[in-house]
């Protein structure tokens, strides 16, 4: 059985690791005393040094915490590791890995495009996004197989590509989100169905954390110009109404 490590166990490592441990022997390392959980999910609490000498290493931290951890665990990989990522946002993250991880580990940046609450029961159809940047083809595809035969919809492209669009589908949706609720809009009686739409993107940002929220604008080079984008069209449609 193939063995994998995750560093890190917040929301999104405990679902990681409650999915991987069906299939392989998963070893988790994180700071706070949660062994308990990770015994839960079918996984181990172990040293940051032995998840870091897995065959697989799936970072899941956030962005802001990624460089940092990178410089940890660069020196207690194995060669011939695959080092895998989950953030939100890939072209930093693609960077930083090809400059901090030895030549001989592998490196395969990911964005899984569902959370601990859309993927609580299921992996069926949610998307998982690949960005194969150090890897060799047939590993590759070994991966693509087994995330397949889960039910996940794979999507392959690369990191300049991902972040440009998830400046949109993620990074604007949030920060709509975000607005709805600083605005404190909230359930009416007397609503339409357009409205119920908008409570529904406020609903999916409620659970995230503002950590989240703050490093996918930070840390992707798309997502001002186009948040500056939408403001400015939401600025034009405000002053013709008052023109």
């Amino acid at each position: 059985m193939s063995s994998i490590g995750i560093i890190g166990f917040g929301r999104f490592g405990r679902l990681t690791a409650h999915y991987l441990a069906k299939d392989f022997s998963v070893a988790v390392a994180t700071r706070s005393d949660q062994r308990a959980a990770i015994d839960a999910c079918g996984a181990r609490s172990v040293p940051f040094e032995t998840a870091c000498s897995q065959k697989v290493v799936i970072l899941c931290m956030p962005i802001s915490a990624m460089r940092d951890t990178l410089r940890r665990v660069a020196p207690l990989l194995r060669p011939g590791t695959l080092v895998m990522d989950v953030c939100s946002v890939k072209v930093y993250p693609v960077q930083w890995m090809r400059e901090l991880l030895p030549e001989g580990v592998s490196i395969l940046p990911t964005h899984p495009m569902f959370g601990p609450d859309s993927a609580a029961d299921s992996l069926q159809g949610r998307k998982i996004v690949l960005c194969p940047e150090r890897i060799a083809e047939d590993h590759y595809d070994r991966i693509r197989r087994w995330l397949e035969s889960k039910g996940l919809v794979v999507i392959r492209t690369t990191a300049e590509e991902h972040d440009e669009k998830i400046a949109v589908s993620l990074s604007l949706t949030h920060f709509i989100g975000r607005s709805l609720s600083a605005f404190g809009a909230r359930d009416l009686d007397i609503d339409t169905e357009g409205y119920k739409r908008l409570m529904h993107i406020l609903g999916v940002v409620s659970h995230d954390t503002w950590q989240l929220f703050e490093d996918m604008h930070t840390y992707n080079p798309y997502a001002r110009p186009t948040r500056q984008a939408f403001i400015d069209a939401m600025t034009g449609i405000h002053e013709r109404l008052d023109g």
